[in-house]
Formats: C-alpha cells, structure tokens, sequence
C-alpha cells in the first residue's frame, strides 16, 4: 500500500509537471500559427487519444509517465504537405522558434510561482525556531549560538519556523557561502547577529553539513510517555501503547523522554528490558531499537505544551506575489549554483536525486500536507524548468543555443554539426541518468 500510494503521488506530480511543460511549447506554437499535429503525455503504449478531425491536433495519454512531447509539422522530422508548409515550425522566424522552444520552461517556472504563491497564501504550521545548546565544537557553538535564541532571519530573509531556518542556512551554505548572518533573539529580548563560518573547500551532503552546523531545537522537560507508534516500527512490534510510561530500561529509572531517547540511540539492535506502566498497571516488555537506534514512536506532547511552540506563518494574497517570485529565484539560481559545485567536485555527488528519491519524497510529502506536496512540486517545477534551460543539445536549452548562434551568423548550424551534439547531449544526459539512479538504488540499502 506504501508502495501505491507513493507511486500514486509521484505520477501526479510528475504527470502535472510535464503537461505544464508541454502546454507552454503547444499554446506558443499555435500562437505562432505553427500546426501541432500531436500533444502527448507520456511515452509508450497509447492508453487514450482524442482527435476532434483528421487535419486537428490529437491529444494522447501514454502509458509511461515520465515525459512527454509536442509533435509539430517540421520538414527536418517528416514530410510536409504543400498546404502546410507556412505552418512547418522550421518555416517560421527565429524569434516565433526561440520562443516556442523556450516557452515549456519557462512555463515550469511560472507554475513554480504560483505553488509558492499558494502556499503562502494557505500557510503552514511549524515550531518556532528555538534553539537548544549546541552541539559542542559545532559551527553553531563556535558562532555563539546558546539555548532559548530564537533565529528571526537568516540574511534578512524571514524565517518563522525551525524547518525554513534550517533549509535556509543549508542551502546557502551548499552554494558556496563562506559566510552566513543570522539574526536571533536571545532569552533576553535582546536581537543580535551571529555569523556563521563555512570552509568552501569542503564537499559536503545537506546532511554531514547539518551535523557540522550542530543545531538542536530547543527541547522541554517531558515526561517518558508514548506517543504516536508506527505501524511497522520496533515499538510496535514489542507492545508498546499510546500512554504508556516508561518508568525503567535494563533496571535505570527514567526521568524524562531525552534520557529515554538517548539509551534507545545507545543501543542499536540490543534488547532492552523495559518497566512501564499503562492504565496504573506495571508490566515488563522486551524492545530492540532498530540498527538506526530508532523504535518508531513519539513522545506525548501536552496540548498547551506544543500550541505554545507552534506558529503559523501565511501571507496575504497581494503580499505573497513578491515573495512567491523571490522564492523562485532563490531555488532558480541554487539549482545552478548547486550543478557548477558538483561539476567542479565541489559538492558531493549525493546531492543528485533520480527518479526514485523524487518518487519517495512525493510520497512522504503527500503524507505531511497539501501545503508540503505543493511545495515540493514546486522545488520538482523549478528544476525541470532551470535544466531545460540548460545549453545541452536534446534539452531545449539546446535548441536555444543552436538559435542563438543562428542570430549570431545569419543562418542555421548545419543539421550535420547539429546531429552530432545531439549524439554528445544524450551520452551526457544518460550518463547523468546513471549516476542518479545509481545514487538512488544506494540510498534504498542504506
């Protein structure tokens, strides 16, 4: 059922995505008065077309969701028909083509706009970023960072919840910054800020960089009572019950939930004999964290408790424009920034995600919230948008090169020189495809 429901999601993200895409290079193209013979989502075995009349555009739906394309008439793919010809797309000027090529990602990118635009509007409810003591030796200590600052900005972008500060500094970070201003309020009401210091030599994964940061959320003394328990976790699989207190581990008395998380992280794979009580009753259970240290529950947070640390950040529909645009811009330029650092072996290779990790983080997404799934279609939006744009022959950021030196010479780059980058774009791209789904299979036995 896991398995459907992230598949589920990933072929809805992916198949609005690629219709996007496609709607921008066939509404431009019929703009141009260039005659679009097919419009197709997918690949492979046709599962559905409709075509009004014999001389009308016929609309498919594939069976294989990762693509799509728009088919023109183009005397360089087939042959045209003498009444067609003033409509072929090789026919038209270079600015009608430029933009008929260029309109599918720049479409992706004003989708992205307007997923961000409504996820301001809607809003989301995160915990307020309130720091605990970091760790020792960590960027954060060495920066000044104490328990109970409350990060306010992060080079002067707002950032209202603990997950935006986070992502915030790491993505930064990851683009090369030497240096990060981040502006808190301490315990004392007091706003100051404090800079962090990153070595850009480094090759790093968000994750090794967020254990060097050393961030910890700030934690309140509570009780060792179960929470939330996942179905397949070691939790359940020893008996463990919402409510629950547990009262000892292998004969050490619990005071409260981080003396408790820390044994479980102590050991991984080991059984521990716990004492808990539920409903008034003491009763013994036998529990082996998992490899990870991890047992697949949560604690019970009093209700008071957690309002008083949550917050909801949402802007008005006017206000949320600018930052909608700034928003993608800001995934716009790291999504280069990013693919520069990795092709100098500057960024670790990790960074890359392929078709499962996207199909995965769709799912888990979904399973956050709406608002979640709408960003993360889009940060996926903004992506295939800024690759296409990318001057490698296939893509259509390809095409725009080959136009550009069409502008630039007065007339175009003979199809031979034209084939012959084709055939260099696809080496790189399944190259690229390879060590992505390469890096993905990894993850899956990690």
């Amino acid at each position: 059922m896991n398995f459907l429901h992230t598949l589920f999601y990933f072929i809805v993200a992916i198949g609005v995505l690629v219709a996007v895409h496609e709607f921008g290079h066939f509404w431009v193209a019929r703009k141009s008065g260039v005659k679009v013979i097919r419009f197709s989502i997918g690949f492979g075995k046709v599962l559905w077309r409709h075509q009004a009349t014999p001389n009308a555009t016929e609309y498919v739906l594939s069976a294989i969701p990762l693509g799509g394309y728009v088919k023109m008439a183009d005397e360089r793919e087939g042959e045209v028909s003498k009444e067609d010809l003033p409509f072929a797309f090789n026919q038209q000027s270079l600015l009608a083509r430029t933009a008929i090529v260029a309109a599918g990602p720049i479409f992706n990118l004003v989708l992205a706009v307007a997923l961000f635009w409504s996820v301001l509007v809607i809003g989301e409810t995160g915990i307020k970023p309130i720091l605990g003591q970091p760790a020792a030796q960590s960027l954060a200590a060495n920066a000044g960072f104490s328990q109970g600052d409350e990060i306010l900005s992060v080079n002067d972008e707002p950032t209202p919840t603990f997950m935006h500060a986070m992502s915030t500094i790491i993505s930064t970070a990851l683009e090369g910054e030497a240096e990060i201003f981040v502006k808190v309020k301490t315990q004392d009401d007091e706003q100051i800020t404090k800079t962090l210091h990153f070595d850009t030599s480094e090759t790093q994964t968000p994750d090794e960089l967020f254990a060097k940061l050393g961030f910890k959320l700030f934690s309140p003394e509570l009780k060792p009572i179960i929470g939330n328990v996942l179905e397949n976790g070691a939790a359940k699989s020893a008996g463990l019950k919402q409510d629950d207190l547990v009262l000892s581990a292998n004969e050490i008395a619990i005071k409260d939930w981080q003396q408790w998380v820390d044994i479980v992280k102590a050991n991984p794979n080991q059984a521990l004999q716990l004492l808990i009580e539920r409903d008034g009753v003491q009763t013994t259970l036998t529990l082996t964290p998992n490899a990870e240290g991890k047992i697949g529950a949560s604690v019970k947070i009093p209700e008071k408790l957690r309002e008083s640390f949550q917050v909801h950040y949402s802007l008005s529909p006017f206000a949320a424009i600018p930052q909608a645009f700034k928003t993608t811009y800001f995934y716009s330029t790291s999504t280069l920034k990013m693919m520069g650092q990795m092709f100098v072996g500057k960024a670790s290779l990790e960074n890359l995600s392929g078709p499962i990790s996207i199909a995965q983080y769709a799912g888990q997404s979904a399973d956050m919230g709406l608002v979640h799934f709408l960003k993360f279609m889009g940060m996926i939006s903004v992506s295939l948008g800024v690759i296409n744009l990318l001057p490698i022959p296939v893509l259509d950021g390809g095409h725009l090169f080959f136009f550009a030196l069409e502008g630039l010479k007065g007339s175009p780059v003979s199809e031979k020189i034209q084939l012959v980058f084709q055939k260099i774009g696809i080496v790189l791209l399944g190259l690229l495809m390879s060590v992505a789904m390469f890096m993905d299979i990894g993850r899956l036995f990690q």
